[in-house]
């Protein structure tokens, strides 16, 4: 029984020495098809990212969806652990799992893998190429990169 309580107890220390932003990049599963991501998207941009689904509607784009489509995806998104739900009254208050931030660097560092050989310096230099940076977001961005922790 002790060892169980100390196991437990040692489990607990381990998860709160975990940063937040790494139990979040743990909840990221999958990826998010274009749909899903207007969904979270206006999840996101939701107080504390959560909302009923009535508001949740009002911050998609047009043309906007059905609203037995919104509930549709709002399960997939929920089976995808991406969103929870908790009843209140006859309505149920939707939440985001996962950060926009935490699913936006997970996505990245899985395009980085994926298309630029893991090399951060391929990436930037691909969008670099291909952007027409002013001298001003140059600048930014190499203010960025010298003060990186």
């Amino acid at each position: 029984m002790k060892e169980k309580k100390l196991q437990t107890a040692q489990q607990e220390q381990t998860q709160k020495a975990l940063s937040s932003s790494e139990l979040q990049r743990k909840k990221v599963k999958g990826q998010l098809t274009k749909a899903e991501t207007q969904v979270m998207n206006a999840l996101w941009a939701l107080p504390q990212s959560q909302g009923f689904s009535s508001e949740i509607m009002e911050r998609l784009p047009e043309p906007k969806p059905a609203p037995t489509t919104l509930l549709t995806f709002l399960k997939i998104l929920k089976e995808k652990e991406f969103v929870k739900a908790a009843k209140i009254g006859k309505a149920q208050l939707f939440s985001a799992t996962v950060s926009k931030e935490d699913y936006t660097r997970a996505y990245m560092k899985e395009v980085q893998k994926t298309f630029f050989g893991g090399s951060f310096a391929s990436l930037v230099s691909f969008f670099a190429k291909d952007e027409q940076l002013s001298d001003e977001e140059v600048s930014e961005i190499l203010e960025i990169i010298k003060h990186r922790k």
